[in-house]
C-alpha cells in the first residue's frame, strides 16, 4: 500500500538497527507512550532487533485501559437503566469493572450500542426523544475535539436527553507521574504522534529539560519506531535532552490550533484516576460548569461512587513500565481475551492483548524479569 509499505521497509529497518548498535555504549531504557506503538513493537519484533543494552518499556499509552474500574461501575450502573441508549466505542464493551462488564448489560437486556463517532450518539438522541443517550467519551487528547463537538452540537439543537459520561486523560502529566515516581527507570521516551498532531509538542520542551529525557516524536510504523529509537538513543550518547518531532508528516510544533480551541471552550483540566495508577492531578478533562447539563454522572446522580481496584491484575505495574505480561502469573491462564482480569487484555492497543496476540507462542523479547536480572 503507497505510503505505508515504505514506512515497513525491512532493509530500512535493519540499517537503523545497525546505527543503534554502533552509536549504543551502555544501557538505556525507553518508554513508548502509545499503545498502538506498542503494538507495532511487539507484532514486528523490533525490541528482538535491538542490542541487549537497550530496554524497551511500554508505558500507559491506552486510554481504555487507564479507564478506572470505578468509572466502568459507573458506566454499567447507567447502562442498566431501562430508560437509557448507552454508546460506546467497541474496545470498551469488554473491559472488566469490579464485577461484570458492559456485555454483560447488553446480554441482560440493556440497550447498549456500538458506535463509530460521538456523532452518531447525537443522532441517535434526536431519533429517539423519549429515552435518555449517553456516550462514553474515553481516550487522550486524540479524540476530545470530536467530543467536544458532539456536545456542542447537541446544545445548539437543543437536545435534552444527551449526555456524556467523560473520562479524558492527558499525556505528559503522566509523563511527569511516571518520571517522577521513586522507582522510575525510564531515561528517553517516545512519544505518541497522534497526540501531537493534536496538541503539538511545547508541553514536553519543559518535562524534557526538568527532568533531563530525550522525548522523540514518533509515528506507529515500523520504521517510524525505530527511527524514533535512534534519535532516542542518539541523544542519550551525546547527553541532550530535547523534544525531536520524527514525525514531521504529521506533527508540527504548535499543533492544531483550531482543535485545541475547541477543547478549551468545552474542557476544564481536572484531576484524573488511572486504572492502577491511581490519581494523577491535572491529569484529565471534565465538562466546564456551562455544559454540566450534559454531565452524564450528574444527571444519573453517580458522580460520588467509589470503589476498589482488582488487586489480582497485575495492570497498573505495566502500564507504569515496571512489569511485562509474561511476568503476571495470571497471564495466558486466568487471564485470556476471552476471560480477562483487566483492561490491558481486553483492548486493541493493550500490552497484554499485544504479548497474547504476537508472542503466546514464541515469545521474541526478553521479560522484564529477565532484564533485571540481566543488568
Amino acid at each position: 500500500m503507497k505510503f505505508l509499505d515504505e514506512y515497513r521497509d525491512p532493509t530500512a529497518v535493519r540499517r537503523y538497527v545497525r546505527a543503534i548498535a554502533e552509536i549504543t555504549t551502555r544501557d538505556w531504557t525507553i518508554m513508548e507512550i502509545c499503545g498502538g506503538q506498542t503494538h507495532s513493537i511487539v507484532k514486528f519484533g523490533l525490541d528482538s532487533l535491538l542490542p541487549d543494552k537497550i530496554t524497551l518499556l511500554h508505558g500507559p499509552g491506552c486510554p481504555v485501559c487507564v479507564t478506572p474500574a470505578e468509572l466502568i461501575d459507573k458506566a454499567i450502573e447507567i447502562a442498566s437503566r431501562p430508560e437509557v441508549i448507552f454508546c460506546s466505542f467497541g474496545d470498551m464493551m469488554r473491559v472488566p469493572g469490579t464485577g461484570k462488564d458492559l456485555l454483560s448489560v447488553k446480554a441482560a437486556g440493556g440497550d447498549i450500542r456500538m458506535v463509530y463517532s460521538p456523532l452518531d450518539a447525537v443522532r441517535l438522541a434526536r431519533e429517539n426523544p423519549h429515552r435518555q443517550v449517553v456516550f462514553f467519551a474515553i481516550g487522550f487528547e486524540t479524540t476530545a475535539p470530536a467530543n467536544a463537538m458532539a456536545v456542542m452540537q447537541a446544545k445548539q439543537s437543543g437536545l435534552k436527553n444527551f449526555t456524556v459520561l467523560v473520562s479524558h486523560v492527558l499525556v505528559p502529566p503522566a509523563i511527569e507521574a511516571i518520571l517522577s515516581s521513586p522507582d522510575n527507570r525510564v531515561q528517553g521516551f517516545l512519544a505518541a504522534g497522534h497526540v501531537c498532531a493534536v496538541m503539538g509538542y511545547t508541553e514536553y520542551e519543559p518535562i524534557a529539560e526538568q527532568f533531563r529525557v530525550p522525548i522523540v516524536v514518533t509515528g506507529f510504523e515500523p520504521l517510524d519506531i525505530i527511527q524514533g529509537i535512534y534519535l532516542c538513543i542518539k541523544q542519550l550518547e551525546e547527553k541532550r535532552f530535547e523534544v525531536e518531532n520524527a514525525y514531521s508528516r504529521v506533527v508540527n510544533r504548535e499543533g492544531n490550533r483550531t482543535a485545541q480551541r475547541v477543547m478549551g471552550d468545552l474542557f476544564r483540566v481536572v484531576n484524573r484516576k488511572w486504572r492502577g495508577i491511581g490519581e494523577i492531578p491535572a491529569s484529565g478533562l471534565g465538562l466546564k460548569e456551562e455544559y454540566k447539563e450534559f454531565d452524564a454522572e450528574l444527571r444519573f446522580g453517580v458522580a460520588g461512587k467509589k470503589v476498589e481496584e482488582a488487586t489480582e491484575c497485575i495492570s497498573g505495574l505495566i502500564l507504569r513500565g515496571m512489569k511485562k505480561p509474561p511476568d503476571c502469573p495470571a497471564y495466558g491462564t486466568k487471564c485470556t481475551p476471552e476471560h480477562p482480569l483487566g483492561a490491558t487484555m481486553v483492548s486493541s492497543e493493550g500490552t497484554c492483548a499485544a504479548y497474547y496476540s504476537y508472542r503466546r507462542l514464541a515469545p521474541l523479547g526478553k521479560s522484564e524479569s529477565q532484564r533485571q536480572k540481566n543488568g
